[in-house]
């Protein structure tokens, strides 16, 4: 399946109550080649309004992110777990979250990234493991099935608590340094 045609069975899909409300799917952005696909969990208001992932307050942080460690965000791929906006930005729901996870797996399988970024606790529990701690195991890297998993504070949350910033920059000149390396294998 090419990506265009899985967006349009996501633009289609009516497998929970969110598409009622949406505005936009937002389904993905970026380089489909991308050896980076960051992963957050869920369109907010400006998202659903443009259909593309990342350009409200804590996108345009994540963009500043993205320049400061030398990450182009045309080259890499940006997506969420779910692909509807849940009302007032409110956390999705697990049933939400199911019924968008074979959207997901199918777009990670196509992108075939080296490197997934979890962007905040809710896509590292769905992606990772349930007992992910973000205040703890930030910035870890993991190994599954031939892919590089990790995770980083919600670009959200450091519009809420700026004493994560640092922490976030860290990160960041981590998961370019392993893309480097990761390049360097293949």
């Amino acid at each position: 399946m090419e990506l265009s045609e899985l967006q349009k069975k996501c633009e289609e899909c009516r497998a929970c109550e969110l598409w009622r409300t949406r505005t936009n799917v937002v389904f993905g952005t970026g380089d489909p080649d991308a050896d980076i696909m960051f992963i957050g969990e869920a369109p907010g208001e400006k998202e659903d309004l443009s259909g593309i992932p990342f350009v409200g307050r804590a996108g345009q942080l994540f963009d500043r992110y993205l320049e400061a460690v030398g990450l182009d965000r045309g080259k890499v791929y940006i997506a969420n777990t779910i692909k509807c906006r849940p009302p007032k930005n409110r956390d999705p729901d697990p049933e939400e979250q199911a019924a968008c996870l074979g959207f997901l797996r199918e777009q990670t399988r196509i992108i075939d990234p080296k490197m997934i970024v979890c962007l905040g606790r809710i896509a590292a529990y769905r992606i990772i493991s349930p007992d992910f701690k973000i205040s703890r195991d930030h910035g870890v890297f993991y190994e599954r099935k031939g892919k590089i998993l990790t995770a980083v504070y919600h670009p959200s949350a450091l519009l809420r608590d700026p004493r994560k910033k640092d922490d976030m920059l860290a990160d960041m000149m981590n998961i370019k340094k392993k893309a480097d390396e990761l390049k360097g294998i293949s």
